[in-house]
């Protein structure tokens, strides 16, 4: 039986605006507070990952970390809160759309496509953002808050296609990270990976940008009728 697309799943940073520099620019100046630098190879604790990920990553870097659970988990909250500050202070001057990603967007929503964004950034963060790459875009938007497991775990994903209404077999996702990668695929989805150097699962299909993605390969993708490579 074939199996026909009926919503598109995106991830936002990195994979609609280029906002990943931004992101690692907040981690790192909240590590540097902590007396810590922040090194390249950290990055699949970084990039993809929520908050409440790096925060504790730093914190165990950290030699001065309380050891109380109370303490803890207090200081866990408070480097959390700075991560967010930071990057908000960032992204508040204005985040630049990937190439193709508003027309892929515009033409998918002509095309009474439902479209969710899927992101593990904060909901104040992603709000943000929509400012600029428009929330009118999205039929639904699953923000880090929004479920209790996070990517590289299938929730959030998962959590998008329940509320559309649709399996997530008949879901393609769109991500930029191994982190999100992994979600998507996990929960099913068929995924395109949009990156220059990712190494993907033989069935997901890499791009290198967004301005050679359309519904029609989308639909191709769905049906089993694109090679992957």
């Amino acid at each position: 039986m074939s199996v026909e697309l009926r919503a598109v799943l995106f991830d936002m940073d990195g994979t609609l605006v280029d906002t990943e520099g931004m992101w690692w620019e907040a981690c790192a100046a909240v590590a540097a507070e902590l007396g810590l630098e922040l090194t390249d190879a950290e990055t699949g604790h970084v990039l993809g990952r929520p908050v409440e990920h790096v925060a504790a990553h730093l914190l165990r870097r950290d030699p001065s970390s309380p050891s109380s659970s109370d303490t803890a988990d207090a200081r866990l909250a408070e480097v959390g809160g700075r991560l967010i500050e930071a990057f908000a202070e960032r992204i508040a001057e204005g985040v630049t759309p990937l190439p193709g990603a508003i027309r892929l967007l515009d033409d998918l929503r002509a095309a009474d496509m439902p479209v969710a964004l899927v992101s593990a950034s904060p909901r104040q963060i992603v709000d943000t953002v929509l400012r600029t790459i428009g929330a009118e875009r999205f039929a639904l938007v699953v923000a880090a808050e929004d479920t209790v497991r996070a990517k590289p775990l299938p929730d959030p994903y998962l959590k998008a296609a329940a509320n559309l209404g649709v399996a997530p077999a008949e879901c393609v996702a769109v991500e930029d990270s191994p982190t999100g990668l992994a979600a998507a695929h996990a929960a099913g989805c068929r995924v395109v990976a949009v990156s220059d150097g990712m190494t993907v699962p033989d069935d997901v299909l890499i791009m290198d940008s967004l301005e050679r993605v359309d519904l029609p390969l989308l639909r191709r993708l769905i049906e089993g009728r694109t090679s992957i490579g």
